[in-house]
């Protein structure tokens, strides 16, 4: 019932915003479909990706290796594919829901996410160049102890 009462606002404000001015309206409805365009490849291509994975693994083996029985291994594995992985948080979130519904746990699912968004291994060489090797190997390392943190609270909190 949330979902369809954000969708009438949304169409209430863009009405309004047609009213008020239809060249600024169209512009944005263009750039809003070229965002959209610009994305769903990379979306489809995660969840072919994740479609994949599921298939592969079934919930006993997610449970297995990521969920609250996995202790401080899962932690280790999710922590570890978070930080090699290249993924957008809108993908992020997604995925993480599925990984949960399929045995995955709480505090290994936020190691996962926090290492996702904060510890980038694929990038480090481009952070190298930008902020030089000391603080870019600080800065991912801290990231990547503070993620533990976040899941041992996560793990504390809602496990």
């Amino acid at each position: 019932m949330y979902n369809y009462a954000l969708y009438l606002l949304a169409i209430i404000f863009l009405m309004v915003s047609y009213k008020k001015d239809k060249k600024k309206t169209k512009m944005a409805l263009k750039k809003a479909w070229k965002s959209f365009e610009n994305i769903i490849p990379q979306f489809l291509t995660i969840l072919a990706f994740l479609g994949m994975v599921l298939a592969l693994l079934n919930p006993e083996v997610i449970s297995h290796l990521l969920g609250q029985k996995a202790g401080w291994q899962g932690l280790i594995i999710a922590s570890i594919i978070g930080s090699i992985t290249l993924i957008p948080g809108f993908i992020a979130f997604p995925v993480a829901a599925i990984l949960l519904k399929n045995g995955a746990g709480f505090a290994q699912i936020a190691v996962f996410v926090s290492t996702l968004m904060m510890v980038g291994i694929v990038t480090l060489p481009l952070e190298i160049k930008c902020f030089g090797k000391k603080i870019s190997t600080m800065r991912n390392t801290f990231a990547y102890l503070f993620s533990f943190i976040v899941a041992l609270v996560i793990g504390v909190v809602l496990g």
